[in-house]
């Protein structure tokens, strides 16, 4: 599995974060064409080569012609869902978001929708947070580990006043990490690189055994008593069935109409879970109706139960928590009628048990070869047997 571990020894920000990704080998050129995916004007991105105490890194600016507003978590919700992003950037980046507009709602004590995104909800700071998860896209990580962060300490201006520092943003979304003030007075971790820290580390504490591939370095600029820096590691690790803790998420409706349920389905998928269904069930007084279940993450709670509220007919949802195996995966490409068909692998302790094609390349390469569907998957799963030199698992049902 493809991974990422952080060294945030001198704090974390979306552009340091960005920097460190660049550095590592995301193209500038391909992160830029991702982000001209946002419905976003009049800004740049840039990065050059720097020095900071003796350590070379990439320090990255965020150019943007600022439009004044004061979004809130609604507004950029809709701005990312609207956006033209490889759903995995968009799921992550609703992701972060989802969990800066949390916090905020704890500190301030007020609903989630009523949530105003001040200097995290500029059209920087959503370059920022959509690049980073754009650069872990491009990269190929799945998850990612992260040290101690440090944040520094003392007091700083915001949009509401002196806080002290950590703010109130970031020591929320950093709870249960690792951190440490260290004697810096400054502001070294910001709320917008502490969500992508939240989001994206599964795990806080050394790095685990690693094949390191690629090493990153992303600059701030900021004269310390250390490199102003933030290293990436990423790297191949070991995994066979793994298992982690889920959040299923379930309602029950009797009044949605059937065509309004893969719209629903898609929407969920694209907040965040992992994935998404619906079957019909007898509901009380002998009603016909859908249950719809979805399962991801737990940290994507909210942001699913929102879009159940807002896409369905439902009053009430509810959820539980699951164990959730999963084998190690890994995807490769082959070509069917000389169309891409991408495959998804799942092996057992380094042994290929599952192949399965995905459902869309199949879908595109028969429109465009005049080849029936089920003859697609067929040569898709014999191409991969004749690529990796054995014989492929016996034939799958494809996805519906």
């Amino acid at each position: 599995m493809r991974a990422a571990h952080i060294d945030a020894f001198a704090g974390a920000t979306g552009e340091i974060l960005l920097g460190a990704l660049i550095d590592a080998g995301v193209g500038l050129g391909d992160l830029e064409q991702t982000l001209r995916g946002l419905p976003l004007d009049s800004w740049s991105l840039d990065a050059e080569q720097v020095v900071r105490l003796g350590t070379g890194a990439t320090q990255v600016r965020l150019h943007a012609d600022e439009d004044g507003v004061v979004r809130t978590w609604g507004n950029v919700r809709q701005l990312l869902s609207a956006a033209s992003l490889p759903e995995p950037v968009r799921a992550r980046a609703l992701g972060a978001f989802s969990r800066l507009a949390d916090a905020e709602a704890r500190i301030h004590r007020m609903a989630v929708e009523r949530v105003h995104f001040h200097e995290f909800g500029t059209v920087e700071a959503i370059l920022g947070v959509v690049g980073v998860c754009a650069g872990f896209h491009l990269l190929g990580v799945e998850r990612a580990t992260c040290g101690p962060v440090s944040t520094g300490t003392g007091m700083m201006r915001a949009s509401h006043g002196f806080v002290p520092i950590p703010t109130p943003t970031v020591a929320e979304l950093l709870r249960g990490a690792p951190t440490a003030a260290t004697d810096i007075t400054a502001e070294l971790c910001t709320p917008t690189g502490a969500a992508l820290l939240a989001e994206w580390v599964a795990d806080w504490g050394p790095q685990p055994p690693m094949v390191a591939e690629r090493i990153g370095y992303g600059a701030g600029t900021r004269d310390l008593d250390r490199p102003h820096v933030l290293r990436v590691t990423i790297g191949e690790v070991e995994r066979t069935v793994g298992t982690a803790q889920a959040l299923v998420l379930e309602t029950t409706v009797d009044d949605l109409p059937g065509d309004l349920l893969p719209p629903v389905l898609d929407a969920l998928r694209a907040a965040g879970a992992a994935d998404a269904w619906a079957r019909p069930v007898l509901m009380k007084n002998g009603r016909p109706g859908q249950e719809i279940t979805c399962v991801s993450e737990a940290w994507h709670g909210d942001t699913l139960r929102t879009v159940l509220f807002r896409e369905t007919t439902t009053l009430a949802v509810r959820g539980y928590l699951v164990e959730r195996w999963q084998l190690q995966r890994e995807w490769t490409s082959v070509e069917v009628a000389g169309h891409p068909v991408r495959l998804k692998i799942g092996r057992l302790g380094g042994d290929v048990v599952n192949v399965a094609p995905e459902y869309d390349d199949c879908v595109a390469a028969a429109a465009a070869s005049g080849l029936p569907l089920k003859e697609v998957f067929a040569r898709a799963r014999a191409a991969w047997g004749a690529v990796d030199g054995g014989v492929a698992p016996p034939p799958q049902r494809p996805a519906s």
